[in-house]
């Protein structure tokens, strides 16, 4: 989109319906550019009655009439900033819901592909800039357009020769302010970039402070974010640079243009076409249409940092999600669970990067299938295929002889749970953190399914129970107590299907042993495809199908696998009988 297509459309999504509360506030400019005006027309009665005709029946009039001129301009900009603020608040938080109601429906893929640092940065700091277009750019629009229009009236109505002369200074401003601000767009551009490449960096650090300290390089860290952290200080010095070079330019053509009048006044006034007073008062008003004529001057730089954020904003709420429901789409009904692999192919971005090739699958229901390969055959993408994570780019998935893709996405997920060896857990208590599932759940279902995933044992332990806070994802318990809420938290959805994706990786005997017994009770009686790398832990499985490089390599039970498939009996051989 270029420039006029992002202001039209964030006029009419985001600043349209706050036309009322902008209306108000032009009416509060007005008066501000009334009483701005009258100061500087005061003038001329002021040193002309005042000090040149010393009427003193005036001498408490004219300066009652300045006070009273001063005090509505000092209420009615404050007034006029007051709304322009709640509205820019007001816009903020719509492009801000927008924006996060957009990637919470986002495709996987789209949020796979950039770190979550840089949509916080797109969430805060851009929505920021484009806010500030809002409030700033329209306040200021009116504002000091209304008060230059009432400031040069005044200075007309003084003299226009003189006005005349004064009016070059606005295009010359306006030709500096062109200048500048191109300039600006660019480098706040490249300000949003590295902010953002600051921000995911820093997550990155502190999510991985352990592996720093053991590796001891706190010095090797210290010298890349000194080097991001300079990077962003020139960047941003450069943008305050380019700001501030308005001001000596602003400066250097007032002086000018002062100059300039005081010669032609100074002629005007010993031809006598020109008294002191109007003099005065046409220099008083000028000299107040400076700070208009500056705010206008620079009024594009601003504009050019909102429109800077709002080419990073806009196309993330724009994004359709590739994961679409079908109008005619109906709830998926649950008989027995049967899940169906048809001839399904799928690919991440390019098809030289094939994942799956042709995969037949037949997941019972009911019953428990397991998935064994080597890392990276495709196995957790078969599992993210079920719930519609991504789309299959060929083929198709049925569940009891459904269509996944003809089914209601809702109606899909609820039906699954899905307890990975990638523990997600929020910076919650554990209730809270356990009733994710269900977040209508009583406490007594909460702790039902504490107890049947073991983790009411160390739940029970701790001072404040269920209401204890966890850390960011779960960084205050071990390894297996925060699977074990994973687990609770499955158990407590009571879906018909479960994916277990190698859910009890890297944990000790006795944890793996009980974590067991968890799983044993979280798909009894449910159709349950798990990923093991363990073979002890899937050998009495109803099914299993060995997976290699995309491609069904093997199919049956453990007996009939260790006869007919080469790569499980090797997988066998080198867990079990070295075991």
């Amino acid at each position: 989109m270029n420039s006029v297509e992002i202001l039209k459309r964030l006029f009419n999504d985001y600043t349209k319906k706050y036309l009322k509360n902008i209306a108000v506030s032009v009416f509060f400019t007005v008066l501000l550019a009334g009483s701005t005006s009258a100061v500087a027309y005061l003038l001329d009665p002021a040193i002309k009655q005042l000090f040149i005709e010393k009427k003193q029946s005036l001498i408490y009039v004219i300066p009652g009439l300045i006070v009273l001129a001063f005090a509505i301009k000092g209420g009615s900009l404050y007034m006029a900033k007051i709304i322009m603020i709640r509205v820019s608040e007001n816009v903020k938080r719509d492009i801000q819901i927008d924006m996060f109601k957009s990637l919470i429906k986002a495709d996987t893929k789209l949020v796979d592909n950039k770190h979550s640092a840089k949509f916080v940065t797109n969430l805060t700091y851009d929505v920021g800039q484009i806010t500030n277009l809002v409030s700033t750019a329209i306040l200021n629009l009116f504002k000091d357009t209304l008060t230059l229009i009432g400031l040069l009236s005044v200075m007309f109505y003084q003299n226009w020769k003189l006005s005349l002369v004064a009016l070059i200074m606005i295009p010359l401003a306006s030709i500096a302010a062109k200048t500048l601000g191109k300039r600006m767009g660019k480098v706040t551009t490249q300000l949003m970039n590295e902010t953002g490449v600051l921000n995911t960096y820093l997550i990155e650090i502190f999510k991985n402070h352990k592996l720093i300290k053991i590796f001891q390089k706190e010095e090797y860290e210290k010298n890349r974010a000194t080097r991001y952290i300079n990077t962003l200080k020139e960047i941003s010095r450069k943008i305050n640079e380019v700001f501030v070079r308005a001001s000596p330019i602003m400066e250097f053509l007032t002086g000018i243009m002062i100059a300039i009048l005081i010669f032609i006044s100074a002629k005007l006034i010993a031809n006598n076409d020109l008294e002191i007073s109007n003099f005065f008062s046409f220099l008083a008003a000028m000299m107040l249409a400076y700070q208009p004529v500056r705010s206008l001057a620079t009024l594009n730089i601003t504009v050019q940092q909102g429109l800077s954020g709002a080419r990073k904003v806009l196309p993330i709420i724009d994004d359709i999600p590739e994961i679409q429901e079908k109008k005619d789409a109906k709830e998926l009904l649950i008989n027995d669970g049967e899940i169906d692999f048809k001839n399904v192919e799928f690919f991440y971005n390019h098809e030289d990067e094939q994942i799956l090739n042709t995969i037949n699958l037949n997941l019972p229901g009911k019953k428990m299938t397991a998935l064994v390969g080597h890392s990276g055959a495709g196995k957790s993408t078969i599992l993210n295929l079920i719930p519609r994570f991504y789309n299959v780019n060929k083929g198709e998935i049925k569940i009891d002889s459904q269509s996944i893709n003809n089914c209601k996405i809702h109606s899909l997920r609820k039906n699954i749970s899905l307890v990975s060896q990638d523990i997600t857990l929020f910076d919650d208590t554990i209730k809270n953190n356990i009733a994710y599932a269900n977040l209508d759940a009583s406490q007594e279902d909460i702790e039902e399914a504490a107890k049947y995933s073991f983790a009411d044992e160390f739940i029970n332990k701790l001072p404040l129970k269920y209401e204890t806070l966890i850390g960011e994802n779960g960084v205050r318990l071990s390894g297996g107590e925060k699977q074990r809420l994973s687990i609770a938290r499955a158990i407590l959805k009571k879906s018909p299907i479960i994916l277990l994706d190698e859910a009890t990786s890297s944990l000790d005997a006795e944890i793996e042993n009980k974590i067991q017994k968890a799983i044993t009770f979280l798909t009894k009686g449910r159709t349950t495809i798990v990923i093991a790398h363990r073979l002890s832990t899937i050998l009495n499985s109803d099914k299993i199908y060995v997976i290699n490089k995309g491609e069904v390599v093997g199919e049956g039970k453990h007996d009939d696998l260790l006869n007919s498939s080469e790569i499980y009996k090797n997988f066998y051989e080198k867990q079990i009988k070295r075991s």
